[in-house]
C-alpha cells in the first residue's frame, strides 16, 4: 500500500539522514521525499511517500518517533488530505508544436515560464497522476528535453493542524 508520511523534524545536520535510514535499513525505498523549514526556522516538514504494509510502516513510524531529531510524524494516507507536486518541463518545439503544446497548457493549467527561440520551460502544479498525464500528452506534441518533480507535498483537510511544539 501506497503511504505519505508527514514529519516535522529539528532542523538540524543529519536529521533527514536518520529519519530516510530508518527507512532504508528496513529495505524500504523512498519513492518521493519533500523537506523544507517550516513557518518556524528551527523546524523543517518533511514528507515521504513509500509503498509496504501497514503493520512494518506502521512499525518504522514508531521507531523515528524515538528518533531525537523527529518533533510529530504522521501517516496521513488515513486521513482527509490532499497531495501536490510541482513539475518543471523543458520541451524542444517548432512553429507546429508550439501551437499544439500551448493549447495543451491551457488545457492543463499549466504556465509558460521560459521561452527561447526553439525550447519551451513549463510548469504545472498538480496530483502524481495529473502530472504523470500532462508529461504524457506534452511528448506527443513537442520532444521532451529534460523535466524534474519535486515529490510530493501533503496537508491533511481541515482545520485539523500539527502544532510545531517548542523545541528545546
Amino acid at each position: 500500500m501506497r503511504h505519505i508520511i508527514f514529519i516535522l523534524l529539528q532542523n538540524e545536520a543529519g536529521a533527514l539522514a536518520r529519519v530516510a535510514g530508518a527507512f532504508s535499513s528496513r529495505g524500504y525505498n523512498i519513492d518521493s521525499l519533500s523537506v523544507a523549514p517550516t513557518h518556524d526556522p528551527l523546524v523543517s516538514r518533511l514528507t515521504l511517500v513509500t509503498s509496504g504494509s501497514d503493520a512494518v510502516i506502521d512499525q518504522i513510524i514508531k521507531q523515528s518517533r524515538k528518533l531525537i531529531d523527529v518533533v510529530e510524524i504522521m501517516d496521513l494516507s488515513s486521513t482527509d488530505h490532499l497531495e501536490c507536486e510541482l513539475l518543471m518541463l523543458k520541451v524542444e518545439v517548432d512553429a507546429q508544436s508550439a501551437r499544439d503544446l500551448i493549447e495543451c497548457v491551457r488545457q492543463h493549467r499549466a504556465f509558460v515560464l521560459d521561452e527561447s527561440e526553439n525550447t519551451r520551460m513549463i510548469q504545472l502544479a498538480g496530483t502524481g497522476p495529473e502530472v504523470d498525464a500532462f508529461v504524457a500528452e506534452v511528448a506527443k506534441v513537442a520532444k521532451v528535453l529534460e523535466l524534474v518533480r519535486s515529490g510530493v507535498a501533503a496537508m491533511e483537510r481541515g482545520h485539523n493542524v500539527i502544532e510545531i511544539p517548542a523545541v528545546a
